[in-house]
């Protein structure tokens, strides 16, 4: 990907010429293929082969078993290709607040600022910009796929102009939809989730139903049970349950075993504090859990522990996610980073002064938490997060010859503990370009800075 300028605009617009034809083919050759399909594993010197919005084929050199004819192809010689990073769960529509509120303390005062607090002034315009720009920052830090627990859903319009916001990026979204904690709304939802559902439904949209794991924060209606899963099971969607915390959160969890209420297409978020007849039976009944590694240890969220060692203990393997802008990092590397490293210092800290050896978790187990699990986590796991003949063709190509990971010796470890938003030189979803040449296709940055400061002057101005 070490071309001229004026090479590579060349290659971009044969990229685009034929985007939307069916048959249109890509060959990706000579880059470090991380693939995350444990029957691929890692090839040294590999050729991704793209036709349409798939994979095609995967091999160390497929230029030489004929599949050059009528392909565009793309030399990553010294990149490293590996599958999007999928975000199992963001509040988007915050985005416009950005670290608004970076040392704050607790889950107390996020919720009485942020819910309480701005997101009743929020517009339906409020709501387009905030998703809009969460998603294009997520492409940008190659992130593929990101499910917008979209949790200001005050009127049709407001979840209309949310969805929006993720189609008008070209991200693989997933759409979450919740009422709102505080404040007037219309009572739309859960019926709504049908509209939208018709409405919008596309190759690159799903939906799911959001709520909350117990009654504590916002009432009984937003609180997962019966009533909801019923609706979701009608609708053939899953569930995505945020605040899920110690004691009562626990307690719920047994309810739901109980109820029958629990599987894999139910995703419990957070999972800080639970007791380990909680852990039993989410491994029992399979359900998947979403993690949020800097959101639990840096706003203290119960325990304040990352529960990958609980999860993983039970046979469940996690998905990351973001959470919050407002307080938090917007990409998946810190997710990552953070992970890695609270978990490892707990594993040491556990038997320091023994002779036992620490359980520690490595970089690989990380970047399939962020790409494969994720993948599972948001019921996308056929679709995407690994490199795959047959997936959806969403990649990224990470430079691995630039100053701060120079020279390539472990491509995983470059990816997950050396990279940043600043090495991913090309983003493909369904393969479409999307990113090229670090930067962000079809993007007036002045206008949306103009948009996004607006907003932000708006929701402040208003805000109680």
């Amino acid at each position: 990907m070490y071309l001229s300028d004026a090479a590579r605009q060349s290659l971009l617009a044969r990229l685009r010429a034929n985007a939307g034809a069916p048959g249109r083919r890509v060959l990706l050759t000579g880059a470090t293929v991380v693939s995350m399909d444990p029957a691929l594993g890692v090839l040294d010197k590999g050729d991704v082969l793209i036709e349409g919005d798939v994979i095609a084929a995967v091999g160390p050199d497929l230029r030489a078993q004929g599949t050059i004819s009528d392909t565009v192809v793309i030399d990553t010689t010294g990149c490293i290709l590996t599958p999007g990073f999928v975000d199992t769960h963001r509040h988007a529509w915050e985005a416009q607040l950005r670290r608004i509120m970076p040392d704050v303390d607790d889950l107390a005062g996020y919720v009485t600022s942020t819910l309480l607090g701005i997101a009743p002034v929020y517009r339906p315009a409020d709501m387009y910009i905030g998703t809009k720009l969460a998603a294009l920052t997520a492409l940008d830090s190659g992130i593929t796929t990101m499910l917008d627990f979209s949790h200001n859903s005050r009127t049709a319009e407001h979840s209309d102009a949310a969805v929006q916001g993720l189609l008008d990026t070209g991200i693989r979204g997933v759409h979450a939809a919740m009422a709102p904690h505080f404040g007037d709304w219309d009572k739309q939802w859960p019926a709504d989730l049908a509209r939208l559902q018709e409405q919008y439904r596309s190759d690159l949209l799903t939906f799911r139903l959001a709520g909350l794991a117990t009654d504590e924060i916002a009432g009984p209606a937003l609180a997962y049970g019966p009533e909801l899963a019923r609706g979701a099971s009608e609708l053939g969607v899953g569930v995505s349950v945020d605040a899920v915390f110690g004691t009562a959160s626990s307690q719920a969890v047994l309810a739901w075993e109980r109820q029958g209420l629990l599987g894999p297409d139910v995703t419990l978020i957070h999972s800080t504090g639970l007791t380990p007849d909680a852990w039993r039976a989410i491994g029992d009944t399979g359900t998947t859990i979403a993690l949020a590694p800097t959101s639990d240890a840096q706003i203290g969220l119960e325990s304040a522990i990352p529960a990958v060692d609980e999860a993983l203990a039970v046979g469940v393997r996690p998905g990351l996610s973001i959470d919050v802008e407002v307080a938090l990092a917007s990409d998946m590397f810190t997710q990552m980073r953070a992970l890695h490293a609270i978990q490892r210092m707990r594993a040491v800290n556990a038997v320091y002064g023994t002779e036992q050896e620490p359980s520690r978790i490595g970089v690989h187990d990380v970047l399939d938490f962020a790409t494969l699990q994720g993948a599972r986590t948001n019921g996308l796991a056929d679709v995407t997060g690994s490199i795959t003949v047959g997936k959806q063709a969403d990649l990224l190509v990470v430079r691995a010859e630039d100053i701060n990971n120079m020279p390539l010796n472990d491509a995983v470890g470059t990816v997950v503990l050396g990279s940043d938003t600043r090495n991913i030189d090309t983003v493909f979803v369904a393969g479409q370009v999307r990113k090229w040449n670090g930067l962000l296709l079809d993007v007036d940055l002045d206008a949306l800075r103009g948009e996004v400061t607006a907003s932000r002057d708006h929701i402040l101005a208003n805000a109680s």
